[in-house]
């Protein structure tokens, strides 16, 4: 564990995936179609069965480097190690000061993945991709959680199936999705049998940023990133008014990279309408809809000094800080920073529940004791 500063825990952060992780790892008839990195003038790139060229990865690990450094294409052999070494990546940990990651894909390793139809294809490059997963986070599952990736072809026994492979291996402790098992972004009643079984384990059901499938960009957008938020809301009015957490009320879903200063908002805006057309559409729900939210939502963050400074309007034990490390919107290597001067108003134990007690305990990180933020406790380190 890093030395000289309170314990950091980033809720999201990223590998940088080697480039014959797929090839390697699939059965020997995909292995022609498998995605793979190759060599171009511009720099190295994935290649995706489907996608008409390479897609760059510069942006995706150009944390730390000065701002003429940092370019959309450059080379593997230029990146710092850690994003699949896991014994360098624990030394560029302790440079940041942070005590434990919750790793997440490259987003656009993610999207091709994703918009695989063939499913014994989508499937194989799921396994193989969890495989990896959990072999990089075994090397230190105290400081390491890994994220086991759900397949979104072969419907929702499938996706059960594959937590169940992975789920409790070394690190492994919650799980994603870029699409619901089933091949969409609307949820059904079939998607209770997943529900169930992660209910049934107690882990997280983890989003980055969105839901969706989709061509991964490029690099060529105007301003990437400003609209991280923009699926969140509509996801959290799914869950609720599908009364998912009425059937699982032990159920808990986790955004990365979308903030939280717009949830104070988007409560009001609900509880309102909801209050309004009650009466008339017979909704069912059994709380508000701002007390589930409240409740079984958490929201990564990065960079968020306005919900820091709104915490009164909401539950801060359901904040994730969070680095992004390695890609552009990390602060690395003086997180510090950035933490003293957005949180200089924030009470201590707010602070530590933000910081790392919230993602220690829903990611089940070791720790020793706890301290109560107002009645509840938040995890903290001894």
């Amino acid at each position: 564990m890093p030395l000289g500063h309170s314990r950091l825990v980033s809720a999201d952060s990223h590998f940088n995936e080697p480039g014959d992780l797929f090839t390697k790892r699939v059965p020997q008839k995909f292995k022609d179609r498998a995605p793979r990195m190759e060599s171009f003038p511009e720099g190295d790139g994935w290649l995706f069965e489907g996608l008409e060229g390479p897609r760059n990865f510069g942006w995706n690990a150009c944390a730390g480097l000065p701002p003429e450094d940092t370019k959309a294409w450059m080379r593997f052999d230029d990146m710092r190690k850690g994003g699949w070494d896991p014994a360098e990546r624990l030394k560029e940990q302790d440079r940041d000061g942070v005590s434990a990651e919750v790793m997440y894909p490259t987003p656009s390793i993610q999207a091709a993945i994703a918009l695989v139809e063939d499913e014994e294809f989508h499937l194989a490059l799921v396994r193989a991709y969890n495989d990896w997963v959990s072999e990089y986070v075994a090397y230190d599952p105290a400081r390491f959680c890994g994220l086991v990736l759900l397949p979104n072809r072969g419907g929702v026994k499938a996706a059960v199936e594959e937590m169940e492979r992975v789920l409790g291996r070394p690190g492994m402790r919650a799980v994603m999705a870029q699409a619901y098992p089933t091949g969409t972004t609307v949820m059904t009643d079939e998607h209770d049998y997943l529900w169930a079984a992660i209910h049934e384990h107690d882990v997280s059901f983890n989003i980055h940023v969105a839901l969706g499938i989709y061509k991964p960009s490029p690099h060529k957008a105007k301003l990437p990133g400003y609209g991280r938020f923009f699926d969140a809301p509509n996801r959290c009015i799914e869950f609720v008014f599908n009364g998912v957490f009425d059937r699982f009320p032990n159920l808990k879903v986790a955004f990365a990279e979308v903030d939280f200063g717009w949830v104070p908002y988007v409560k009001e805006q609900i509880d309102n309408n909801y209050q309004r057309l009650e009466k008339v559409n017979h909704f069912g729900l059994k709380r508000l809809p701002s007390e589930y939210i409240d409740e079984h939502f958490y929201f990564g963050y990065m960079t968020d000094s306005f919900g820091l400074n709104n915490l009164n309007y909401m539950n801060p034990e359901r904040v994730l800080w969070s680095t992004d490390y390695p890609h552009i919107s990390a602060d690395y290597p003086y997180s510090w920073r950035t933490i003293q001067a957005s949180m200089s108003g924030v009470p201590a134990p707010v602070k530590a529940a933000i910081l790392h007690g919230n993602a220690d305990k829903l990611y089940k990180f070791p720790v020793a004791e706890t301290v109560e933020i107002g009645a509840k406790p938040a995890l903290v380190t001894a």
